[in-house]
């Protein structure tokens, strides 16, 4: 009888042993497969189960959480939802996250395990923190000025802190409320289909994720490649470029819209936008100077991020003479983003040191102890410091002698460079209107804030269109906005 009872205890053991290590099998070496399983809702389910931490504009909050009494329990809110939506981007428990909220997602959600009490804390225990904040580099007033002066236009607007990076506005219009987006069932559904088949494209970042063709506020890139290369030694000079200007190659002649572009100096050219006398000097330039100096201003970056990924601004790297002159004023296949022609003109506001954009200026636990600051640093130096100052000179005379006059702002300094870019099929679209500037307050020994203003009107004519009919007073209620503080 003793042996029969000692088998079957030998039985119940290995039986054990077996359960506890097909235990341990699903506990430690599937669990991830498992957790990822589609069909495993514990995840979803604990991921709502508290609120999500906030976005602040300065002090204030322009997101929230509410509980639904769902299964899903916290559902994102958001305050001027289209105001901030090209900064927040959406949560949505259908759709996923976009933006600032899958940039800083693991801070926002409490995941992160710099939330955490002690190192190792959310893996030892499986558990999560209350959701994070992040504190955004916005200014609510520099904000709404852009929003308010595109009106629902097709458009985007950049503005940036020359001396530190920090990204003061990022507008798109027309935008969307992204809170429609942030739940479930079939307002949602409806919500995306709507928003993702609508013309206007509410949902497209333009001054981040798309590109267009820069036009004539891309010659103050041109310039700046002339003079370091010493192409141009005087930017007074007469530079010897006829009018009308034949395409090297062809037989194609280069239009100006200006008068008075024969043989015109580099700052003359720079006033009155000539198209000759820039589409020259880039090619004088040559192709290896024009891209080694496109660069330095950022164009070509695939990696850039603010922390969100910024689409590339494109200058081809292979290319003819003909087509490197017509690149050299921002046609052909350049394009370029808002941001990144802001960029532009925070490098010339800035003595040449371009400082990289960022947007998110610190992230903080939910009781407010800072987690992450981000700080300024360099970028690169995108032309030398004396090339800088002879070209915010330029800019200058373009606002207060030139095609930028809309731009001024009585007692400051402000430099501008309008735009028209042409786009489609033979130049068939109705052209872009471009701004780019910068303003420097009174008694101030450095530029406030760098704007570029981008504006689609497929409903305007050539005339109306103009960048310094259009966009440049947009450009001045941004700047004037950034300098009230």
């Amino acid at each position: 009888m003793i042996r029969y009872i000692r088998r079957a205890a030998a039985l119940c053991l290995v039986l054990l042993v077996a359960l506890l290590l097909n235990a341990a099998r699903v506990q430690v070496f599937e669990a991830d497969s498992l957790d990822d399983n589609p069909a495993n809702r514990r995840l979803t389910i604990a991921r709502y189960d508290q609120p999500r931490g906030n976005i602040l504009v300065g002090a204030t909050s322009v997101t929230g959480s509410k509980n639904t009494g769902e299964q899903l329990a916290y559902e994102r809110t958001y305050t001027d939802g289209p105001l901030y939506a090209p900064v927040t981007g959406y949560a949505s428990q259908t759709y996923g996250t976009t933006l600032i909220e899958n940039a800083e997602d693991g801070v926002l959600s409490g995941t992160d395990a710099m939330l955490a009490p002690i190192p190792l804390w959310n893996e030892i225990t499986r558990s999560r923190q209350p959701g994070g904040n992040v504190v955004t580099t916005v200014k609510d007033s520099v904000q709404r000025a852009a929003y308010e002066g595109l009106g629902g236009r097709r458009g985007a607007v950049a503005a940036v802190e020359p001396s530190t990076g920090k990204i003061l506005a990022l507008v798109s219009t027309p935008s969307y409320d992204p809170g429609q987006l942030s739940g479930t069932g079939s307002s949602v559904t409806d919500a995306w289909a709507r928003l993702n088949a609508s013309k206007s494209q509410p949902m497209l970042n333009r001054a981040i994720r798309q590109t267009y063709p820069p036009g004539s506020t891309f010659k103050i890139v041109t310039a700046a490649a002339a003079l370091d290369a010493n192409v141009v030694t005087d930017p007074d000079e007469d530079t010897g470029t006829p009018s009308p200007y034949v395409l090297p190659g062809t037989t194609t002649t280069l239009p100006n819209e200006a008068q008075g572009c024969d043989n015109a100096s580099l700052a003359e050219a720079i006033r009155v936008s000539c198209n000759t006398v820039m589409a020259d000097l880039g090619v004088r330039v040559g192709l290896d100077g024009m891209v080694d100096a496109v660069r330095k201003f950022g164009f070509n970056d695939t990696g850039l991020r603010i922390p969100s990924g910024v689409a590339k601004s494109n200058f081809d790297t292979s290319m003819t003479k003909d087509q490197l002159a017509l690149s050299s004023i921002g046609q052909f296949d350049t394009t370029a983003t808002p941001l990144q022609m802001a960029m532009v003109a925070s490098a010339v506001a800035n003595g040449g040191d371009l400082k990289y954009p960022y947007l998110v200026d610190r992230t903080t636990t939910h009781s407010g102890s800072t987690v992450r600051r981000n700080g300024s640093h360099d970028y690169h130096q995108a032309m030398n410091p004396r090339t800088a100052m002879q070209l915010r000179k330029m800019m200058v005379d373009v606002v207060e002698n030139g095609t930028g006059s809309n731009a001024a702002i009585d007692g400051v300094m402000v430099g501008g460079k309008t735009g028209t870019a042409q786009h489609g099929i033979d130049n068939s679209g109705r052209p872009y209107a471009w701004f780019i500037s910068w303003a420097q307050p009174p008694r101030s020994s450095q530029p406030a804030v760098a704007v570029a203003v981008v504006v689609e009107d497929a409903a305007a004519n050539r005339a109306d269109i103009s960048g310094g009919g259009s966009a440049a007073p947009i450009a001045r209620s941004v700047m004037a906005a950034a300098l009230k503080g």
